[in-house]
């Protein structure tokens, strides 16, 4: 369950009642969870608990979707992805996978986003961009003067606003997701420490026990 409490249809802001209804029909997200995706669709009912921040949350999205927008939607949805993938959020990613091939990327291409960076199917503006996001979001937007040399030949400046915006802006979807285990992130934390099978060796330290052998 998400940690923070969902707002119910009938108590949701207006623009969230009509979000809602976009989404999940007459049902109450609350009572009747799941969206066509396969998701629960919880991250809409907790962001309404502050609804000017559901209503800025959503017009990031009508901004990134803008036809306004000079950035090609295959590159965007390029840093969208691996900023899902580089802060490990299984929803973020998963949902910008699907929106990777409805833009026109390959299975293949899809499925070495892991791993891009050994990957050949990816062009040179896509790869820079890959280079690029992990320096955003891994790196905390250290980048190398080289990189950004070869962004901008290949991208304008505007072009790389937008890409650099719309990219933070999904690794902070990311993490708040995480954050606050909505969707596909309510999930437990896998580092935790394992089980002793033996139970007389726990808090000892391996080769210590082997030197007094």
């Amino acid at each position: 369950m998400p940690r923070l409490r969902q707002v119910s249809k009938d108590d949701a802001h207006p623009f969230a009642q009509a979000i809602y209804r976009m989404i999940f029909g007459e049902r109450d997200p609350v009572a009747e969870p799941g969206t066509a995706s396969g998701t629960p669709g919880n991250w809409w009912s907790v962001f309404a608990l502050v609804p000017d921040a559901f209503d800025h949350t959503t017009s990031g999205f009508q901004f990134y979707r803008s036809p306004d927008r000079q950035l090609d939607a295959k590159l965007r949805e390029l840093g969208q992805t691996r900023a899902g993938f580089a802060v490990g959020s299984k929803f973020v990613f998963s949902q910008h996978c699907k929106a990777m091939r409805d833009v026109g990327f390959s299975d293949e291409q899809v499925a070495a986003i892991p791993s891009w960076s050994t990957a050949g199917c990816f062009s040179p503006v896509e790869r820079a961009l890959l280079a690029y996001t992990d320096c955003l979001v891994l790196q905390h937007g250290r980048v190398p003067e080289s990189l950004f040399d070869q962004l901008k030949e290949l991208l304008s400046d505007e072009e790389i606003l937008e890409f650099t915006y719309i990219t933070c802006t999904y690794a902070m979807h990311a993490t708040m997701t995480k954050a606050l285990r909505l969707e596909f992130d309510d999930v437990d934390d896998r580092v935790a420490e394992a089980p002793d099978p033996n139970g007389n060796l726990a808090g000892l330290d391996v080769m210590a026990v082997v030197d007094e052998e």
